[in-house]
């Protein structure tokens, strides 16, 4: 739990900063915010697709929680709870019924609706119960499933998928991989393989999560967390990243993992830079991070030159326009033998047919070079009528170009 300064305005996440949460009564005083709770608001600003989310109320101090009705020991006070107001990019307010919906999906531990209008909701992240309610009927629960207090139908998953996935870390601990694979649930996996530029910071459960993904046969990529702010950066995290690749084999893209606010001011090229030292030595690259950021961050000549790896969760459809070949659709799937949540993924492109018949990430090269493979699925992605094939090709002879020349 961070505490700030009455004046601080630390920012915090890509969308807020500490002054957003302090407390509103006329004393001046220190405040302290829950990490957690701005992680979530972040994943909800996703997830609807926000323009903006205005924090309303934050922490408050016991007297002013009593102030306001509150009991002066509830969520607010302890700095896990934040009521908000979110506005799509047109500037309208999303109603509270949608935002109660998808703060329901993402596992917020307390959701209600506070306003008549439903244009206010108060969420929190309290832990070992759970409160739904809506407290223009009372301040007790209300519901346990906010889509049917609503009357609000949940979207369908989307059609045109290759192949179902999932992306994992160490945060998802030792996985039993055997009821991962029995489960029929996941037919491929993005591994963690590190952060940072440091030997130390490859990932601790890397090396057993691929050998168990090669000993059952689940087909894997890689991914790699970036915290660099410069091209010489990124490339001191692709050497890095390439030392815990070698020797390996993968079905599926390398990912660039590009999500920190100082990286994505430098976004091009820093993407350019590991994504093309990957690519010289021999690996199909791709580059993950958030519709926002792509839309925002990032050329278009870097989207079309690499393969993107999209984040945009809890949406029956993204609206992002661009292309991409995965898509991470959640991060609160349930899938047997992991503990707790892990993040599910969608492919719209055949990668192991693709990367093998190139003779990429590991794989000796095919004595035919025809390019089958991509099966005309990824019409979702963008939702026009593209030559996706001509990319994929354009994307496999820059790698030999640069393997042979």
């Amino acid at each position: 739990m961070a505490k700030y300064a009455y004046e601080d305005n630390s920012q915090l996440s890509p969308h807020f900063c500490a002054r957003e949460f302090r407390c509103k009564c006329s004393s001046p005083h220190t405040f302290q915010v829950s990490e957690q709770l701005i992680s979530m608001l972040e994943r909800l600003y996703t997830a609807l697709d926000c323009g903006k989310i205005i924090v309303s109320s934050g922490y408050r101090c016991a007297a002013h929680d009593k102030a306001v009705g509150g009991n002066g020991a509830g969520q607010h006070t302890k700095g896990t709870a934040a009521d908000v107001v979110c506005y799509d990019k047109s500037g309208s307010v999303i109603s509270a019924k949608t935002v109660c919906c998808k703060a329901q999906d993402l596992g917020f531990g307390g959701i209600a609706n506070i306003t008549g209008a439903y244009t206010s909701v108060h969420l929190d992240v309290r832990t070992g119960s759970r409160y739904y309610g809506d407290e223009t009927k009372g301040t007790n629960t209300v519901t346990n499933n906010f889509y049917s207090y609503f009357g609000i139908a949940k979207a369908q998953q989307p059609s045109g998928i290759v192949a179902k996935g999932i992306d994992v870390s160490r945060h998802q601990g030792v996985i039993n991989w055997e009821k991962v694979k029995a489960s029929g649930q996941v037919d491929f996996a993005i591994l963690r393989a590190g952060f940072g530029k440091e030997s130390s910071q490859i990932d601790v459960q890397f090396e057993r999560n691929y050998s168990e993904c090669k000993r059952l046969g689940i087909p894997c990529g890689a991914y790699w967390y970036s915290y660099a702010k410069t091209a010489a950066e990124a490339e001191q995290e692709a050497a890095v990243c390439l030392s815990a690749l070698a020797g390996k084999q993968f079905e599926y893209p390398i990912a660039f993992d590009i999500e920190e606010q100082a990286s994505l001011q430098n976004a091009d090229a820093l993407c350019q830079a590991f994504c093309s030292a990957l690519e010289s030595a021999g690996y199909y690259a791709a580059i993950y991070t958030f519709k926002s950021a792509l839309e925002s961050c990032i050329g278009d000549d870097i989207k079309s030159r690499y393969d993107v790896f999209l984040s945009h969760v809890d949406v029956s459809r993204s609206s992002y326009a661009g292309h991409y070949g995965l898509w991470q659709y959640s991060w609160k799937g349930s899938v047997s033998g992991i503990v707790g949540e892990v993040d599910l993924d969608y492919a719209y492109r055949d990668y192991p047919a693709i990367i093998k018949n190139a003779g990429l990430n590991g794989f000796a090269k095919s004595a035919t070079t025809t390019p089958a493979a991509d099966t005309g699925k990824d019409t979702l992605d963008t939702g026009k009528d593209t030559d996706m094939l001509g990319q994929i090709l354009q994307h496999v002879a820059s790698i030999d170009e640069k393997l042979n020349g």
